[in-house]
């Protein structure tokens, strides 16, 4: 049996999240979490997305960006656990696989051609930039929903106590960045909300100050005890 494949990215995207820090573990969890999927030729013929507009939501395929090649590991530490107690690989989603696939489910805002490239607008994104997709599918209700499904250790959401505020100073730069990048402050929220710090490090009294980056920005934040502060947002240099 012939064991070799060749696939060829059909599109990259371009994601508010430009590096793997800060990006939820699951998508969903930051519906204002924003990206464009850009066809590449010779995919982006109109006619191979006919009728993709009266879907809500996609499947994408993609290959895990940014991650050393050749590292899968037969163990590893979901933060679900803890981040301290291993479990097998493909017991979760864990980007260190033999192939470096991923699946999300994600909403279709809209779809539109720019600059004679075709654009899948997506939200509740969870991918890096500049992502390689290798295939999208419409999300079925009736065949991709199982509301009886049993989810393991990750049975329910991740239940998150933690209360976002932001300075005087980052709430008014929020608002004046929020004219060329909308829902800024929504997608600050949610993605702190879900506690982006890896697992081993958030009962650490040492460690109070993060920092991480959306689309072209620098957001630095404070951690006291169950409160999130956003101390400063300012243009990445």
């Amino acid at each position: 049996m012939d064991s070799t494949f060749d696939f060829s990215p059909i599109g990259i995207v371009h994601s508010c999240f430009k590096e793997k820090f800060g990006i939820p573990r699951q998508p969903g969890l930051a519906t204002a979490a924003g990206g464009i999927l850009e066809i590449l030729p010779p995919f982006d013929e109109d006619e191979a997305f006919h009728g993709i507009g009266t879907f809500s939501h996609l499947w994408v395929v993609f290959v895990f960006h940014g991650i050393p090649k050749g590292k899968w590991q037969p163990t590893v530490r979901p933060p679900r656990l803890g981040g301290n107690r291993r479990t097998g690989v493909f017991a979760t989603r864990s980007t260190f696989r033999p192939n470096p696939i991923g699946m999300s489910a994600v909403r279709l805002d809209k779809i539109d051609r720019q600059n004679g490239s075709l654009h899948l607008h997506l939200s509740g994104i969870d991918i890096l930039d500049q992502t390689p997709v290798l295939d999208v599918k419409p999300y079925l209700p009736y065949a991709d929903s199982i509301p009886e499904a049993v989810g393991g250790f990750a049975a329910t959401a991740p239940d998150s106590s933690l209360i976002v505020e932001f300075t005087e100073s980052s709430r008014q730069a929020c608002i004046r960045l929020e004219k060329t990048r909308p829902d800024l402050m929504t997608l600050i929220i949610q993605v702190l909300q879900a506690d982006p710090r890896p697992a081993y490090l958030r009962h650490s009294p040492d460690r109070k100050e993060f920092g991480m980056r959306l689309y072209d920005l620098d957001i630095s934040w404070s951690v006291q005890e169950t409160t999130l502060v956003v101390q400063e947002i300012r243009r990445s240099t």
